[in-house]
């Protein structure tokens, strides 16, 4: 089949908490055989929340790979099939301490397509209202307050660098702009 490559074999070369790695043996559609390292991922969910003053609520927190502190929306690993809204909603209430009354699904994207399976569900939050937060024993955030016009420009000015909080922005601003 043109574009199209079938799977000979695969072989795990890692296991691990939060991902398992394969090495996969290819066939291609020129009969070639090649090989192709797949990052598997159970897939997350990100959450933007919109108060009643329009601020999206933002958590701040290291994120060891770049070894900075970035600006993302509250997200999280979805546990193997739990529902991509229930998800969104624990994450939600975990990392600011809020529940919705109206959610509002943003789609699907794909992170990383050429060697990760991770599929991560947007959601918007609005009416919300503030309890405690549920950080896990190993999280550490601030949540920070940015009124959504102010987010949608730092998108444009690459003042936030994460790529579910830029599409997540730029969906909810085209939304709520019409």
């Amino acid at each position: 089949m043109h574009l199209e490559e079938k799977t000979i074999s695969a072989e795990k070369i890692y296991d691990g908490k939060i991902i398992e790695v394969t090495r996969d043996k290819v066939l291609l559609e020129n009969k070639s055989e090649a090989y192709r390292e797949v990052v598997h991922h159970t897939g997350g969910v990100c959450i933007l929340p919109i108060n009643q003053d329009n601020d999206v609520l933002f958590v701040k927190q290291f994120r060891y790979p770049f070894k900075e502190v970035l600006l993302e929306i509250p997200a999280g690993k979805r546990e193997e099939g739990e529902d991509p809204k229930e998800c969104g909603i624990r994450e939600l209430k975990e990392e600011v301490g809020a529940e919705s009354k109206n959610i509002t699904y943003l789609g699907k994207l794909y992170p990383t397509v050429a060697y990760d399976t991770e599929i991560i569900y947007m959601y918007m939050a609005q009416d919300l209202s503030f309890g405690e937060q549920d950080l896990d024993e190993d999280e550490f955030l601030d949540v920070v307050k940015i009124p959504l016009s102010k987010a949608y420009e730092m998108v444009l000015n690459d003042e936030i660098p994460d790529a579910k909080t830029q599409i997540a922005i730029l969906k909810a601003w085209a939304k709520l702009s019409n």
